[in-house]
């Protein structure tokens, strides 16, 4: 019984070490997904910007 307590006492000593070190997998990841979700935000919102400012262009201001 001590022995498997020690193994599975090792095992999660050794997955504990490994989560530690790959924390900077999961910050480049999140960079990337911010970038990527930054991007279509702007694209966005350029779209809005554009359609926005056709309208206003389209409209006829000289009143009879």
């Amino acid at each position: 019984m001590l022995d498997q307590l020690r193994v599975i006492w090792a095992y999660c000593r050794l997955r504990w070490d490994l989560a530690a070190r790959d924390e900077g997998g999961s910050v480049v990841e999140k960079v990337i997904l911010t970038a990527i979700f930054a991007g279509l935000a702007i694209a966005a919102g350029a779209i809005i910007v554009t359609k926005v400012t056709n309208k206003a262009q389209s409209l006829n201001l000289n009143s009879p």
